[in-house]
C-alpha cells in the first residue's frame, strides 16, 4: 500500500489499484469463445455464433479495461515500481507465449524426426500396405482425404516480406517517439497495422486456397493439424498485436506519451517483435522444410 506522504515518484510509492470487475469477465469471455471455438470446428450448429458473442464480449471487456488502466496512468498513479512491475510482467508474457508455441513446434518435431523414421522401421502391413515414411503422408486410403501441402510460394514469402516490414516501420515509429515526432510516430505506426492488416488477408486467402485447391483441411491427418494449428494461432497472435497498436496509435495521437514515458508503445512494440520472430520460425520449418 502507498504511504499518503509519498508521491507517484518517490520510492516508497506503489500504486494498488481497487477491486475490478475486468478480470473476471474476460475469463468468462475466453471460456464462451474456446466454448464456441470447440463447438464450430466440430462442426455444431450453435458453435460459430457462441465463437463470435464470446470474441465480442472479449473486444468489450478489454475496451474497457484498457481505459481503465489508461486513465490510472494519465492520472499520474504510476511511477517507476509501478513500470518496472509491467516490464516484467510484459516480459514473462511473452515467455509464455514462447512456450505456447514451443509446444506447437515440439510436435511437429516429433511427428517429422521421431515418429516418421520409427514408423519407417515397422513392418508396412501393421500400418497399409503403401505406407511411405515422407511428411505429409496422406494416411490410408478412407481415413484422410488426399491433400497437397503448402509451399513457400508465393504467398508465405510475401507475408514473411510484409511481416519483416512492419517490423522496420514500428522501430522508426519508436525512434519518431523517442525524439518527440508525434505525427512521424503516428504515420509509421499506422503503416504498421496497415502491414499486419494485409498479412492477414493474405492468411485468409491461404487458407481458401489450401482448402478448395489443395484439399487441405484441420482434419487432413498430423500435416494438417499442426499446419493449421501453427499458422491459425499465429494469425491470432497478429490480429491482437494489431489490435495493441491500433490502441498505441490512438493514445499516440491523444498525445499520452512522451520521450521518456512510453512503456504502452514498447510493450506492444515487444510483443509485435515476438510474432515477427515466430513467423519466421513458421516459414522455416512449416513451408520450407
Amino acid at each position: 500500500m502507498s504511504s499518503p506522504t509519498s508521491t507517484p515518484h518517490s520510492a516508497p510509492y506503489y500504486f494498488v489499484p481497487g477491486p475490478s470487475r475486468w478480470p473476471m469477465l474476460a475469463g468468462i469471455s475466453m471460456l464462451v469463445t474456446m466454448a464456441g471455438a470447440s463447438g464450430w470446428v466440430n462442426s455444431l450448429p450453435w458453435g460459430p455464433a457462441v465463437c463470435l458473442v464470446g470474441i465480442a464480449a472479449m473486444l468489450v471487456v478489454l475496451y474497457f479495461w484498457f481505459g481503465d488502466a489508461i486513465g490510472e496512468s494519465e492520472r499520474g498513479l504510476y511511477g517507476k515500481r509501478i513500470d518496472l512491475s509491467y516490464r516484467w510482467s510484459m516480459s514473462w508474457f511473452i515467455f509464455s507465449e514462447v512456450m505456447f508455441f514451443g509446444a506447437f513446434f515440439g510436435a511437429l518435431f516429433y511427428a517429422r524426426a521421431v515418429t516418421m523414421p520409427w514408423l519407417a522401421d515397422l513392418d508396412h502391413k501393421i500400418l497399409w500396405p503403401d505406407f511411405a515414411a515422407h511428411w505429409g503422408n496422406t494416411g490410408p486410403a478412407g481415413v484422410v482425404d488426399g491433400f497437397q501441402t503448402m509451399g513457400p510460394f508465393p504467398i508465405p514469402t510475401i507475408n514473411t516480406a510484409l511481416l519483416l516490414t512492419s517490423g522496420v516501420t514500428l522501430t522508426i515509429a519508436h525512434h519518431a517517439l523517442r525524439a518527440g515526432h508525434r505525427a512521424k510516430t503516428a504515420f509509421w505506426l499506422f503503416a504498421t497495422i496497415l502491414l499486419g492488416a494485409i498479412f492477414m488477408g493474405f492468411q485468409v486467402y491461404e487458407y481458401m486456397h489450401a482448402y478448395s485447391d489443395l484439399n487441405l483441411k484441420l482434419t487432413s491427418g498430423i500435416y494438417g493439424s499442426t499446419f493449421f494449428m501453427l499458422t491459425g494461432f499465429h494469425g491470432f497472435h497478429v490480429t491482437m498485436g494489431a489490435i495493441m497498436l491500433a490502441v498505441i496509435l490512438y493514445r499516440v495521437m491523444k498525445g499520452h506519451f512522451t520521450p521518456d514515458n512510453h512503456f504502452g508503445f514498447e510493450g506492444a512494440a515487444w510483443y509485435w517483435h515476438f510474432v515477427d520472430v515466430v513467423w519466421l520460425g513458421l516459414y522455416v520449418v512449416v513451408y520450407w522444410l
